[in-house]
């Protein structure tokens, strides 16, 4: 058995359709898995864990917060694993290395009393590092790799239908991602928050067995070709040249890698600060909780929106448009920001948190691929994941620190416009490499 067909009993060649629509399936099943690790699903964890270990919220937010910058650090590693041995493997690991990290948070109680005992200590110093690990280690295999390599696989698969592709996995992650709090409370209301883990650890193992059988690296491994095209037309017909394949160090020097790679990573900073205040902020403006947790169907609407649309046409439209139209939609939501007790404050920062999201679901998958091929594309995409992870790793202390400090958020909101401003300026000769 060859490597590309070890330990599975699936083979694309004898799919009587194209193969790609499996990959599209399990890779969005695969970024689903990493739920656990992504902040949406571990914040449900958060008073449940904090208190049971002994820490304060602030204790248990930067420990959560030392991980994830540290998982940014070394994310860039699993995307040359990726280029190197191919999705299969890295998301087969990546899922049973988020699946071990769940059990031992679900026994982490035990583990830090242990440790308290062996060190005749009772300091919040030993869970508060416990839980920094466990942290690193859930959003190095959850958000960064598996993610990484969910997606990654997906783009390989399609190129001329990358688009309308990721428009249907993005729609069914966005339902997934927003509907999962409610399944993961319900978990732990139902079992206590150590079974919930073990549950979700359960889960992965499963997910992790049909990541090894369905996941296929490449469709030229197989016979095929992306997007399901026939091989002998393609070798008869061809007159597009190949693409240029762009290695990290070739892309580093191009404009549009930054650019992107900023204006995505702006997105992270930005909404996982807002979200992660939230309530702070609109009371901060005089708003009950109510106001402020009711921004988000609205916003998940227009991000779904934009998503499914933007995505289908991104398969026929330049790219530089989107870049733009996203910048456009980052200031709208910083002028909501600025002027929220505002009769348009709360529209503005709807619509353009909306468009943000939206845009971020297109470009985050479909540029880099089309941008500088596919050869390099886990090291691409590894140190652009790095750039997010870490915005999103900043932002909640940045934002609690501007309101400590001058007691009001409102200087982010400055800060973010000159910002974006500088963006749309720096574009203007940020087109695509090819």
């Amino acid at each position: 058995m060859s490597a590309k067909s070890r330990f599975s009993f699936i083979d694309p060649a004898k799919s009587p359709f194209f193969y790609g629509y499996v990959i599209l399936a399990v890779g969005t099943l695969g970024i689903y898995a990493s739920i656990p690790g992504q902040t949406i699903g571990v914040s449900v964890f958060t008073d449940p864990v904090k208190d049971a270990l002994g820490l304060s919220r602030n204790q248990f937010s930067n420990a959560y917060m030392i991980g994830t910058i540290g998982s940014s650090l070394v994310i860039g590693r699993a995307g040359i694993w990726f280029d190197k041995y191919g999705a299969r493997y890295v998301a087969f690991f990546a899922a049973l290395v988020l699946a071990a990290a769940l059990m031992l948070c679900s026994w982490s109680v035990q583990m830090s009393a242990f440790a308290k005992q062996m060190l005749d200590s009772s300091s919040w110093l030993i869970p508060f590092t416990l839980m920094t690990v466990l942290f690193f280690t859930l959003r190095f295999s959850g958000q960064g790799v598996l993610t990484m390599a969910s997606r990654n696989v997906i783009m390989i698969w399609f190129d001329k239908n990358r688009g309308k592709v990721n428009a249907i996995s993005s729609v069914a992650i966005s339902f997934g991602f927003s509907s999962s709090p409610l399944w993961v409370n319900a978990l732990i209301e139902g079992y206590t928050w150590q079974s919930a883990w073990q549950i979700l650890a359960g889960g992965l193992l499963v997910i992790s067995f049909f990541i090894l059988q369905f996941f296929k690296n490449r469709p030229e491994e197989h016979g095929l070709l992306p997007d399901g095209e026939n091989v002998e037309e393609e070798n008869e017909t061809k007159i597009v040249p190949l693409a240029k394949q762009y290695t990290l160090v070739e892309a580093k020097r191009t404009r549009a890698f930054w650019m992107y790679g900023l204006i995505l990573a702006f997105n992270s900073f930005f909404i996982t600060g807002l979200t992660f205040h939230v309530v702070s902020v609109f009371a901060s403006e005089g708003f009950p909780k109510a106001d402020a947790i009711a921004i988000f169907l609205p916003t998940s609407v227009v991000a779904v929106s934009i998503s499914l649309v933007f995505n289908y046409l991104s398969d026929y439209l330049r790219l530089k448009w989107y870049l733009y139209l996203m910048i456009l939609g980052g200031i709208m939501a910083s002028v909501g920001f600025l002027f929220l007790s505002s009769n348009v404050g709360i529209p503005l920062l709807v619509g353009g948190f909306g468009i943000m999201s939206g845009f971020f679901a297109v470009l985050n998958a479909i540029a880099w691929p089309r941008f500088y091929g596919r050869n390099h594309l886990g090291a691409i995409t590894g140190k652009i994941m790095s750039f997010l992870i870490l915005a999103s790793a900043l932002a909640p202390p940045i934002f609690s620190f501007c309101f400590s400090t001058f007691g009001s958020y409102r200087l982010l909101g400055y800060l973010g416009l000159a910002f974006l401003l500088f963006l749309a300026l720096a574009s203007v000769k940020a087109n695509n490499p090819q």
